[in-house]
C-alpha cells in the first residue's frame, strides 16, 4: 500500500539525509561489526538506519506509511540535533556517528 508524501516532507527528508544507500550500507555494516560479532548485512544497523536505506531505495510512489513514518522521525532527529547554523563539529564522535546511524554526516555539505 502506497502513501502520500508530501513535496515538504519528501524534500527534508533528503536534506537530512546527505549520505548516499552506499554510505549508509557501509557505515551501518562497520558499525555493528565488533570483535565477537559481525551482523549480517542486511540487518546491520538498528532499525531506523536499516529502514532509511530501504526507504532511499524506493521510489516515492511506493513508500508505506511506516516509511513516511521514518521520514519524520529522521527529519526530527536531525532538526533537534543539529539545528541549522551549528558547527558540523559542533559535538563529539558519539553525536556524529548517532547522526549517521541515521543517514546524516555532519561534516558532510
Amino acid at each position: 500500500m502506497s502513501a502520500q508524501v508530501s513535496d515538504e516532507l519528501w524534500d527534508e527528508f533528503h536534506r537530512a539525509v546527505n549520505m548516499s544507500s552506499r554510505e549508509l550500507r557501509e557505515w551501518l555494516s562497520v558499525e555493528a561489526a565488533g570483535e565477537d560479532s559481525e551482523e549480517v548485512p542486511d540487518r546491520a544497523g538498528r532499525p531506523l538506519g536499516r529502514q532509511v536505506l530501504e526507504t532511499l531505495g524506493k521510489r516515492r510512489t511506493d513508500l508505506t506509511e511506516s516509511d513516511t513514518e521514518a521520514m519524520t522521525r529522521v527529519v526530527e532527529i536531525v532538526r533537534a540535533q543539529r539545528p541549522e547554523g551549528t558547527d558540523p563539529k559542533a559535538g563529539g564522535a558519539d553525536w556524529r556517528h548517532g547522526l549517521m546511524d541515521i543517514g546524516h554526516d555532519p561534516l558532510k555539505e
